[in-house]
């Protein structure tokens, strides 16, 4: 057993508070979050229960640095179908899968310095974004539009360009899910995903996106709940010593923050627990752990900080350890409050370069049956469960977009194994447009679009997933995320002469 050197017991419970980035509920700072700020917790984590108007989210950023200055406010905000700024109309940004689409590493650039320079306005000076997995499984369940691709190549040089886009802004970058959780079919949030692939496939494909980001600058990197039996055959890479610690730090030269995904998903809290997972995390060489998706309240704070100061204690975490972790985040937190940080972002306020990107995005594939909607038409939405990253809250679809075009547009949800023939009565005899979402990976979705298509060969359909079943014999655009802009950009190929 270890003995406290003379850094002392309030030293230590500072360390341990300044490693958590919890989140919390409500709109306005509680009174717990404030007292533990003023304690030694340093970093924040915001979603989009805590988020009504870009005004709120400023008046709640400045209530937080009003009792600690330097405090580090995180947001899940990738674009596209991973919003928390836009929770509640769906962003103005296209996603990953979108630019990748494009594939013009300046546009992505200059989309994620337009969107760092919108948290920045909003005081939010960290991004768990850019995801830098390579979707290489076509049946992921988690990552799918989120990534730029199954290209590794592509994914590097889009990867890179989001790192420094967002930077510009004076926003930290935090690229996820290392080393790669791309090649999975099961979620984290629910169990224990597996990669099973060698050695020479994971340098060449997962770690490569990661070298890329790390010579871009990337500030922070966000582990993956993923179990890599190639790197460590006993302990997912949240907990590895040897991923964070004998592969990001000393092979790949990482010198800066590291951060968990999300303590309280299953993967980690259904088999190591909260606590004891954060104690090996950090162990491990994690240095900020994220928790709060799920658990937002001063009770998880006060469990996972006295298990840290316990495992220090106890000598199952080595003091300097901790201190070292707390000093990362430190060292963030002074980067971000550098005056000056931000660079020209290379976008003006209110540019619309979100849409102009959406736009690009788009491919239209044009059959035997490809007219153009002209009349208000009806929009059968086959909806699949949501992942917990994209949140079911968050609108999505061409509905909208096709009612300010097209006034009288009707639209309804379907959903199993009857949602084609429902869809069909639903219509009537108004021309249907069918929106989709990974049909690839639905079989009932992918049944429904061939009832519709043999009794109405007319059909539009929108795939705003990965688009990667066949188009139909009929006007077919795939939009690469479901973005508000992809939307719009859908709405306006659909009705176009």
């Amino acid at each position: 057993m270890t003995t406290l050197t003379a850094r002392g017991t309030d030293t230590l419970t500072r360390d341990a508070l300044t490693v958590l980035q919890p989140g919390f509920t409500g709109t306005t700072a509680p009174d717990w979050l404030l007292r533990r700020l003023g304690e030694g917790l340093a970093s924040v984590g915001l979603f989009g229960r805590n988020i009504a108007s870009p005004e709120q989210l400023a008046a709640l950023t400045a209530q937080l640095r009003a009792e600690r200055p330097d405090v580090l406010v995180a947001i899940d905000e990738e674009g596209g179908d991973v919003t928390r700024l836009e929770a509640r109309s769906g962003s103005s940004f296209p996603g990953n899968h979108a630019l990748g689409a494009v594939d013009d590493a300046e546009l992505t650039r200059a989309v994620a310095a337009e969107l760092g320079r919108r948290l920045a306005a909003c005081g939010v000076n960290l991004n768990w974004a850019p995801s830098a997995d390579v979707n290489s499984n076509p049946d992921n369940p988690v990552i799918g539009v989120r990534s730029f691709g199954a290209d590794t190549a592509l994914v590097s040089r889009h990867t890179a360009a989001y790192v420094t886009g967002l930077q510009s802004a004076g926003v930290a970058a935090c690229t996820k899910h290392f080393p790669g959780h791309g090649d999975t079919a099961v979620d984290s949030h629910h169990d224990m995903p597996r990669i099973d692939v060698d050695l020479d496939v994971l340098h060449a494909r997962e770690l490569a996106p990661f070298r890329a980001a790390i010579e871009a600058g990337t500030r922070a990197v966000m582990s993956a709940h993923i179990l890599v039996p190639a790197l460590d055959p006993d302990r997912p890479a949240t907990l590895s010593h040897r991923i964070l610690t004998g592969l990001l730090r000393e092979e790949l030269g990482y010198e800066g923050l590291i951060v968990t995904d999300g303590m309280e998903m299953r993967a980690i809290s259904a088999t190591y627990g909260i606590e004891r997972g954060s104690v090996l995390a950090i162990a491990a060489g994690a240095d900020a752990i994220c928790v709060g998706g799920g658990l937002a309240d001063d009770l998880t704070v006060r469990r996972l900080r006295d298990s840290l100061v316990m495992a220090v204690r106890a000598g199952e975490l080595p003091e300097e350890r901790l201190a070292d972790a707390a000093a990362r985040v430190r060292a963030l937190a002074a980067w971000t409050s550098v005056p000056g940080a931000a660079e020209h972002s290379g976008g003006a306020p209110g540019t619309e370069i979100g849409l102009v990107a959406a736009r690009r995005a788009v491919t239209v594939t044009r059959g035997a049956h490809a007219a153009p909607v002209t009349e208000p038409p009806y929009v059968a939405a086959f909806t699949p469960v949501a992942n917990i990253a994209v949140g079911d809250e968050t609108p999505w679809g061409v509905a909208a977009e096709l009612e300010r075009l097209l006034p009288g547009t009707e639209t309804g949800s379907f959903s199993g194994q009857d949602a084609g023939a429902a869809a069909l009565a639903a219509a009537g005899e108004r021309r249907m447009v069918a929106v989709v979402r990974d049909a690839h990976r639905h079989a009932w979705m992918a049944a429904a679009l061939d009832t519709l298509l043999t009794a109405r060969p007319d059909t539009v359909v929108v795939e705003m997933g990965v688009p990667q079943a066949p188009p139909r014999d009929s006007l077919h655009v795939a939009t690469h995320g479901a973005a508000r802009v992809c939307g719009l950009a859908a709405a306006e190929a659909i009705t176009a002469r």
